[in-house]
């Protein structure tokens, strides 16, 4: 049975379609926060987000002002008349976002992972007003991210959004910095059909002339908004300084994109099963160029070791193993067997062309 969040209260986050998020990675310093201000002042933004305290994979790197930068903040939020939000980790940040009003927050992946943490928080925020954010967590655990939303609803938080930001899963031929792995936010939006579910491109992307493909795929995919690191000089960032863009920048990115209409905005049946088909194909697509590189790492392997291209047993191998995968999916044998025929052919084919090339150097 689907959890169904009542949608009067989360009239902010359903005010408008996409909801638009923007603001640094880092809150560096007040003239950073001023600047940004003034540059959103004509632009869509619906909410300022800024990292406080930064969760670093190593010390010794820029992690947040802290309290220092929530007064920034606050002030900011009185000023611009809008929402600001920030990055919590702990009861005890919680506290201090509450002591200066800031009138949202989103737990990060890094937390998301750990139930204990999103439990406290989440009791830490009890009866308070405020606007809660949840990013899926570092790994590609649907059910990581749906506890997370469950433990903020029995909490009785109700202005509650989902932020897609990307899974980090070792692929050192991939585009993007986090694999969006469409099908997931796709599966949580199934699951709580009225939850507003954002997409953070800009951590997908990890480079900025990646990030209005990703928002682009975002709303085709009929995501209710975007948070996107905006910074008044990116290549000074203090951290993630690759992936941010300039207000310049968002104000063009904006109004490019393609916002579907009000036809789209409630998908039908056929159309959501097309859209994930779509996420599947280009995830297939991806692993299918990342296997075809390895082939040509396979013929110098071969090559230096006086090796045939084509091995009879490990084609055997190759068949054997993946029928039996595919019965677990009740995929038919000799589909598999045709399906595997053609990636090993292409493989052969790929690996002798690589021959020729280096005997040609």
């Amino acid at each position: 049975m689907a959890f169904i969040l009542p949608l009067r209260c989360m009239s902010l986050f359903t005010s408008k379609k996409p909801f638009i998020i923007a603001g640094p990675c880092g809150a560096e310093s007040n003239e950073q926060l001023q600047l940004l201000q003034h540059g959103f002042k004509d632009l869509p933004v619906d909410m300022f987000r800024a990292g406080v305290w930064k969760p670093r994979s190593k010390p010794g790197h820029f992690e947040g002002r802290g309290e220092e930068a929530l007064g920034w903040l606050a002030q900011l939020q009185q000023q611009w008349g809008k929402p600001v939000c920030i990055e919590v980790a702990d009861k005890e940040q919680v506290a201090l976002a509450l002591q200066y009003g800031i009138q949202a927050v989103w737990i990060g992946a890094r937390t998301t992972v750990n139930p204990f943490l999103v439990q406290e928080i989440v009791d830490a925020l009890k009866g308070t007003s405020t606007l809660l954010m949840i990013k899926n967590p570092i790994n590609p655990d649907i059910e990581l991210w749906a506890g997370a939303v469950e433990r903020a609803m029995r909490a009785g938080i109700t202005n509650i959004a989902a932020i897609h930001r990307g899974f980090s899963v070792y692929d050192p031929g991939s585009l993007y910095r986090n694999k969006p792995l469409w099908t997931l936010p796709i599966e949580l939006k199934r699951r709580y059909p009225t939850l507003p579910v954002f997409c953070d491109p800009s951590h997908i992307a990890g480079k900025r002339a990646l990030v209005a493909e990703v928002c682009q795929r975002a709303l085709d995919l009929d995501f209710d908004g975007l948070m996107i690191e905006t910074h008044p000089n990116p290549d000074q960032a203090l951290s993630d300084a690759a992936q941010q863009i300039t207000p310049d920048s968002l104000r063009v990115l904006l109004a490019d994109l393609m916002v579907r209409g009000n036809q789209r905005q409630h998908l039908n049946e056929l159309e959501q099963a097309r859209a994930v088909l779509d996420a599947l194909d280009a995830e297939l697509v991806s692993l299918l160029g990342r296997r075809m590189d390895l082939a040509h790492n396979l013929a110098q392997i071969k090559n230096q070791n006086n090796m045939p291209i084509f091995q009879l047993e490990r084609w055997r191998e190759i068949i054997e193993s993946r029928t039996t995968w595919g019965e677990t999916y009740q995929l038919e044998p000799e589909f598999v067997h045709q399906l595997f025929e053609l990636i090993h052919d292409t493989s052969i084919k790929i690996q002798l062309e690589s021959l020729k090339n280096k005997e040609k150097e």
